[in-house]
Parts: structure tokens; sequence; C-alpha cells
């Protein structure tokens, strides 16, 4: 016996897309919908609510295949404008991880490391359609005798190129202090001594993994947007855990589910694959996902109604105990007190600043809502879902 008042069903609303007369609105919109109606009304009325998010993901990458030159090379070490990608793949294939620098950048020797260039930077080249420096060496054998192959080449060029991300759009995650004396710079940006500032990532209330807590609509096969085009869910992402501190909500208090996606990156746009440069950490890639959950019945709509301040964080000190090991939660805020731009902690007023863009994030979800009413998104239903405690 179904326990919803309402429920339908994938195909209900993909039908509805196609006829043009689903009700699509963002994660934002959904919030006052579900208050002033409630959640079985709205789901009613709502067919999909979109969300997204967009920052630095450093577990993020690319396959590319660049094909045969003549005569033939078995690549064993590749290079794109000087940045090394894995050659140990197939002939021609290669996989180019976000976080690769630059040879002969000087890292953190000159601290701190400015890091100007890397494997993020040459993602978002190519999705620029820039002109990039392909050096292939392999050494040797009777079916692919070459040795050394070196091109300029555009994305155009390649025969493939994947954008495949072992780990994206954390289900929540810290917020950053420095409780030591001295300025440090971390993935999480540049700390001042003393809890001076504090940082965090994630969109709240816009974030996909935070409106489907319990991954009732995400899974294997989900359709994302992901790097401005339409991609894909392949897995849950690498770190993902689902046995953790949540409130009554559900929604986790601390970092939890994660996603492995994938997408054609020659149908992307630098406008959401844009490469990042962290002071004195490294190289990444800004990202930009979007997933859009269908309300199939009450309790998903319930879940996307969350609010900034219903979703709590726990707060690290990045200064001495979380780079020494397990670290211990010094204090617990919601994301309403992180966006309001000041955090008390330990009865000290503390300046926060995001990591990632809240602006971009309701971005994408307008985008994808306006894909989806347009016709020109389905929903995929998940093949299998992930993990969810």
């Amino acid at each position: 016996m179904n326990k919803f008042k309402v429920s339908k069903t994938y195909q209900e609303i993909n039908e509805k897309i196609r006829e043009g007369t689903a009700v699509v609105v963002t994660a934002e919109e959904i919030i006052d919908i579900v208050e002033r109606e409630g959640a079985e009304e709205a789901t009613r009325k709502v067919d999909v609510v979109t969300t997204g998010t967009f920052g630095i993901m450093c577990s993020s990458g690319v396959f590319l295949n660049f094909g045969h030159p003549s005569p033939k090379i078995k690549a064993t070490r590749v290079w794109l404008n000087n940045v090394p990608a894995y050659g140990g793949l197939a002939a021609v294939d290669c996989y180019l991880g976000a976080t690769a620098v630059v040879e002969g950048d000087p890292l953190n020797s000159i601290h701190p490391g400015e890091f100007n260039y890397g494997g993020g930077h040459v993602i978002e080249d190519l999705v620029s359609e820039k002109v990039v420096k392909l050096h292939v060496e392999g050494y040797g054998t009777d079916c692919y005798p070459a040795r050394k192959f070196e091109k300029s080449i555009t994305i155009r060029d390649l025969r493939d190129a994947i954008l495949f991300n072992p780990r994206n759009a954390y289900q929540n995650y810290n917020c950053a202090v420095n409780m030591s004396d001295r300025t440090i710079y971390t993935y999480m940006g540049i700390l001042r001594p003393h809890m001076a500032n504090a940082t965090y990532s994630t969109s709240g209330q816009l974030s996909p993994l935070l409106n489907d807590p319990y991954f009732r609509t995400i899974g294997v096969g989900t359709s994302i947007f992901i790097g401005g085009a339409r991609g894909f869910v392949a897995w849950h992402g690498t770190q993902h855990k689902t046995n953790v501190l949540r409130s009554e909500n559900g929604v986790p208090r601390e970092g939890a589910g994660t996603l492995a996606v994938i997408g054609d990156l020659k149908k992307m746009s630098p406008r959401w694959l844009v490469g990042a440069s962290i002071l004195g950490y490294g190289v990444s890639l800004y990202v930009g996902i979007g997933i859009p959950i269908p309300l199939l019945n009450e309790e998903i709509a319930r879940a996307t109604a969350v609010k900034d301040e219903d979703i709590r964080v726990q707060v690290y000190d990045y200064g001495v105990d979380y780079p020494s090991g397990p670290a211990q939660s010094i204090g617990e805020v919601t994301y309403k007190q992180l966006r309001s731009g000041t955090i008390e902690l330990n009865g000290k007023k503390i300046d926060t600043a995001p990591m990632s863009s809240y602006h971009k994030a309701r971005e994408i979800c307008h985008l994808l809502k306006e894909w989806i009413e347009r016709g020109e998104f389905l929903l995929g239903e998940p093949q299998s879902l992930l993990p969810s405690g």
C-alpha cells in the first residue's frame, strides 16, 4: 500500500516535459511553496525542483583520446601545455587531473606558491577551444614504433574528450578557521591567525545533495547539468559516506555523500568549468553542477524545501587540528549564519567568506529550469540508487 497521498512516476513527469506542461521551480522557489501550501499540495502542483552548485572540486579531470599519428605511438608520457597527464592507459588515451601542476612550477619552495597554471586551466582552455600544445613520448614497439610526437591542437582535434570527475558535489562540508598564530594557506583559502576569518563551501539550500539527503532520486543514470551540458551520475563518488551525524530533517551535519559524474567535454562551456589557482595550495577546477529532483511524493517535496537555517555545518581548526590527523569539531553553525557574513564561536565574532558561488549556483538552477520547461532536458531515472545509510 502506498504510504503517500500523492505519487508520480518518472515516466509521467517526462511526458509532461515533452508536452510542455511540467511545472518546474528552483530550490529557492520551492521553499515558499511548501511553507505556504504544504508538502502534499506542493507535490500536486510542482513536478521538478532544480538545484545547483558551483565551486572548486579538486577530484575532477578528463579522459582524452588524441588519435594515432603516423607512425603510430604508444604514449607512456603525455603533457598538455607542459602539464603532465597520466598515460598508463591504452596507446593514445590519457587522463588529465585538475590538480596536476605545470612542470617547472616552483610549488611552495617560494612560499606561498602562486600555482598559476595546471590541469584545471588546461581543461578550461580546451572547452574555450584555445590551442593547446600536446607532447607525447613512448618507448617504441613493433606495432607502435614512434618515440615522440608533438602537435598544437584544439578540443576539435581530439577524437574523444570525456569529463569524468570521481568526487563532486559534496553533501555538506566543513567550515574552516585557523586557531594558530600564523597565516595559513589551504584548499579552503587563506585563513588568518586566531580565528580572524572563516571559510565554507557548498551552496547551502541550493546544493543538490542537501535537497535529497537520502538519495531517493539521485543514483546511477540520473541526468544532470555538468559544465554547461547534459551529463550523468556514474556512481557514488570517492569518500562517499552516509552513516553520519544528521539533523531531525535528515540533512547531514558534516561531510557525507559525493557523486562521480561524467559528460561530453566537447559540449561544455568555460563559463561552468574554470581553472583555479589557490595561493599556497595548488591548482584545481571550478565545476558547475545542477540536478533536477522530481517530486515523486510529498516526502521528497518536504526535503527540497530545506532552508539555510536548517543546514548545520561543523567548524574545524585547519591551523593545527585538521592537518595533524582526525580533527574534532570545535563548533557548529548554520548556512544562514555563514551567509550573513559573520558567525560567533567561543564568544568571538568571525568574518565569513564562501569558497563557492551562490550567485552562479542560482544561475544554474534557473538555466536547468529553462531547459526542462523548453522540453530540452528529460529526467533520467536512476538504474541504481546510491548508498544512503
